[in-house]
């Protein structure tokens, strides 16, 4: 599935993006879905042709792309690196890390005002489904982990998830879209499960917070597994990207 421009990056999350984010927002999704492959070289010269941009902001894309070592820079451009299975799963590892954590702080708080949010981006994920939106869902669906996250206000955990964020969103992106064509009786329990992290929270029962943390990263294995599948065919020319 890709924007009727040709995009596979949702345009309406780029209105106050620098062209330097645009460009590597962009290149992410190309380089994890697999539609540029592994051992590609960048040239900064094709891709401000192709983006209509100067070369400045390629060469700042190219940079945050390195920074997430999904390309290597090379003195005359770049070469895509890509993301492997394993790598992914280390990145919901980090996640389930992160989130362990923050539920263990969310005991001692008081989160009356964060499950009133919580339930709220619940109701938009709702609607997402209910319009077929993937893109909208996936946006709810990293705000929602993310209002728990933030809800502890630990500005270290806060950096880890910044610095995986890109790279989870693009992939979240890419197997929600997936799911809404192929596995879309997944989402009512995608729904469950978030429904039982807002229980989790309002209770501070552990015991409710860990089954909710397993359902919720069981699920995510899934995902890694369809995406991989995907992104395997994809390189091989099987999968054809819709307009």
């Amino acid at each position: 599935m890709t924007e009727s421009n040709g995009f596979l990056y949702p345009s309406k999350w780029l209105s106050k993006a620098s062209a330097g984010d645009r460009v590597s927002c962009e290149l992410r999704m190309r380089i994890i879905s697999g539609e540029i492959e592994s051992g590609t070289i960048l040239s900064e010269n094709k891709l401000a042709a192709d983006f209509a941009v100067s070369r400045s902001p390629i060469r700042e894309a190219l940079k945050i792309l390195a920074s997430e070592n999904i390309i290597r820079l090379e003195r005359m451009g770049a070469v895509v690196i890509g993301l492997s299975e394993k790598e992914i799963e280390e990145i919901y590892d980090v996640r389930l890390l992160i989130e362990s954590f923050v539920f263990e702080r969310i005991v001692k708080i008081d989160t009356n005002e964060l499950i009133k949010e919580l339930s709220k981006i619940l109701e938009m994920m709702k609607v997402a489904i209910k319009y077929s939106d993937a893109d909208e869902f996936s946006y709810q669906d990293v705000l929602f982990h993310e209002t728990i996250i933030r809800a502890v206000n630990h500005s270290y955990i806060l950096m880890i998830w910044n610095n995986l964020k890109p790279v989870m969103e693009s992939f979240i992106l890419l197997s929600m879209r997936k799911r809404f064509k192929e596995k879309y009786e997944d989402f009512t329990r995608i729904i469950k499960n978030h429904e039982l992290y807002i229980e989790a929270i309002r209770t501070k029962d552990r015991d409710l917070m860990s089954k909710s943390l397993h359902d919720n990263f069981d699920d995510v294995q899934g995902k890694v597994e369809d995406l991989w599948i995907s992104q395997q065919m994809l390189s091989k020319g099987v999968v054809q990207q819709n307009d």
